[in-house]
């Protein structure tokens, strides 16, 4: 949101002021004073919530903003000197992909949920775009990891994606981390599984793998039971004294081996497995 109000700034050629004691506001905004040091103002940037916190009341700007919520959009407010000044409207941009990759993971029995700090009408837009039905925001950052506890309390298996510095005790939190590649380190370095492309499609491409690993290691293990099974007791020679069967030491080994090399070419037919 900082970048997207940057650019605004830059496209109508203003001016940047120097900033000095800066002051974040985890979940809620920022406090920092603008210009010269004992000269200049002291800006507070943020949510209503920490407007409320200050005691700053939006007075005319109230309505702009109930308006600009309701429309879907994140609300920015500003403050000058402890009085209400402006509004910011950012609206969010789901990526080209997103909807696709919703639609991928239902399509697999997954049950998608947006976990979001946005307000619950910005959430709703977005989710309604993408077909997402179950929606949980306005969270703080320190609430995600909480958030997943509470779906893993109801029985769920949770899998956490993620790509920031808040996502991070979530991805831990959960049963399976997923960070994007382009994320922040701290992220990366929490979760199971980084995605090397910034697409969501990857998500459903990685459970497909997933799935299809652990397929292929039941079937490598039946065959390993079932072959062991019958191939023991005929070359411990207990068919002998019934049927006169028996095993050769030198026809075992070679069995043995090829059990071994249908393992192997069974695990490398992963490689044809369709992930799309």
């Amino acid at each position: 949101m900082a970048q997207a109000i940057l650019r605004a700034a830059q496209d109508k050629s203003l001016a940047i002021a120097e900033a000095h004691g800066f002051e974040a506001v985890a979940g809620k905004g920022l406090r920092v004073h603008v210009g010269e040091i004992g000269a200049g103002q002291t800006v507070l940037i943020g949510n209503a919530a920490l407007f409320a916190e200050d005691g700053i009341a939006l007075n005319d700007l109230g309505p702009r903003a109930a308006t600009l919520a309701s429309s879907g959009r994140t609300v920015i407010h500003m403050a000058v000197d402890g009085r209400a000044e402006a509004l910011f409207a950012v609206a969010d941009a789901p990526r080209p992909t997103s909807a696709l990759a919703v639609r991928d993971l239902t399509g697999l029995g997954v049950e998608v949920v947006m976990l979001t700090g946005d307000n619950a009408e910005t959430a709703a837009r977005i989710a309604a775009d993408l077909g997402i039905t179950h929606v949980i925001a306005q969270v703080l950052p320190g609430q995600k990891a909480d958030k997943v506890r509470e779906l893993q309390a109801q029985g769920k298996r949770v899998a956490m994606v993620g790509d920031g510095i808040n996502d991070a005790p979530a991805l831990a939190q959960a049963d399976v981390g997923i960070a994007i590649g382009a994320g922040t380190d701290v992220a990366v370095e929490t979760a199971d599984v980084v995605l090397m492309r910034s697409d969501p499609v990857d998500v459903a491409r990685a459970i497909r793998l997933g799935r299809a690993t652990v397929g292929k290691m039941k079937q490598n293990l039946a065959w390993a039971v079932g072959y062991n099974s019958l191939a023991i007791p005929v070359a411990a020679g207990l068919l002998y004294p019934v049927w006169g069967i028996y095993l050769q030491p030198a026809i075992g080994a070679l069995l043995m081996s090829g059990s071994s090399i249908l393992v192997a070419v069974n695990a490398v037919l992963l490689r044809r497995a369709r992930l799309d």
